[in-house]
């Protein structure tokens, strides 16, 4: 059924969230796993900034970008989640037009913050490999503050201008929108306009994020595995890559799925839509979750930090 439309047909007062099409059987089996995902999301996120405030020795410019990485994965994770199982227990998809815009401001927003604080990430290792001696006088207080606020900034004003687009187009065909969250590209379908404009600016944001951050890293490890390798002792080679072996699987489960997503949202028009949502699905919610995982596994620190905060004990030896 249509939503009541305002007298200038500008929006609709609300739209509805269609889910997965095609797997509705399976909705109940898919909340299971989601579920879960989420859970340790919450947990292991919550457990690394807890970690890190509670000990002092981790108070350092790469636990600060981790702090910024968990905050971020649980604000997409719980901008999405719970709607998503409303969706998949209650058949609950209706969201009114402003909750959908800020939806999908925070999701698209915060995707560029985490590729931001990535790309920082990359910059912190850079560091402490190639110009150890510099490293406290370069990642000093001030500039992880000012930092804080770049990632801030870059998300907010790369998406805003797509919110106010998507705010001022007109919609009369249907307020169905065929997602489990309020995607970009699927509400602005929906228009009954000339959305070119949002498809140009949305793929210029992607290619500009994406590409640059990717571009960026690749150079950054690059150089690291150059003077890692040009290190004499075999036992400074193992430990310096593993100083960075955490980045390099966050990044890659990172910017995996959302390379592929991209793609297949703009030029994959032949794959099946319950194949773009789960993918897009699993880009939101994967990383978020495998992040403080990776970093509890592969950071010894972090490990020490988790089991003091659990046996009630202060700092790392």
């Amino acid at each position: 059924m249509m939503a009541a439309f305002n007298s200038s047909h500008v929006s609709p007062s609300s739209f509805t969230l269609l889910g997965i099409p095609g797997l509705e059987a399976a909705y109940y089996w898919i909340s299971i796993p989601l579920s879960s995902m989420y859970i340790v999301t919450v947990l292991g996120n919550c457990t690394i900034l807890i970690t890190i405030k509670t000990e002092q020795s981790l108070h350092k410019p790469m636990y600060l970008f981790l702090c910024m990485l968990a905050v971020i994965d649980l604000v997409l994770s719980t901008s999405t989640v719970p709607k998503m199982l409303c969706i998949f227990w209650f058949r609950a998809g209706r969201i009114t037009f402003n909750a959908c815009l800020v939806q999908m401001f925070f999701i698209h927003a915060f995707s560029i913050m985490e590729s931001t604080v990535l790309l920082g990430m990359a910059f912190d290792c850079y560091v402490a490999i190639c110009n150890p001696l510099r490293y406290e006088s370069i990642l000093t207080n001030t500039v992880m503050a000012k930092i804080g606020v770049a990632v801030i900034l870059r998300g907010t004003v790369f998406i805003a201008p797509i919110a106010l687009l998507v705010s001022q187009l007109p919609y009369c065909r249907t307020n169905v929108i065929i997602h489990t969250y309020c995607e970009h590209m699927a509400v602005v379908k929906l228009a009954c306009a000339d959305i070119l404009i949002n498809i140009v600016y949305g793929l210029v944001v992607a290619l500009l994020v994406v590409g640059v951050d990717l571009l960026f890293i690749t150079l950054s490890y690059c150089m690291i595995a150059r003077a890692v390798l040009a290190l004499p002792s075999k036992d400074a080679r193992y430990k310096a890559f593993s100083t960075c072996a955490a980045h390099v699987g966050v990044i890659l489960v990172s910017y995996t799925p959302a390379l592929f997503s991209i793609l297949m949202h703009r030029f994959g028009h032949n794959v099946a839509p319950h194949v773009h949502i789960l993918l897009a699905n699993f880009y939101l919610l994967f990383p978020p979750m495998l992040n403080p995982i990776v970093y509890g596994v592969k950071t010894r620190e972090i490990r020490v930090g988790v089991i003091h905060m659990l046996q009630g004990k202060k700092g790392i030896s």
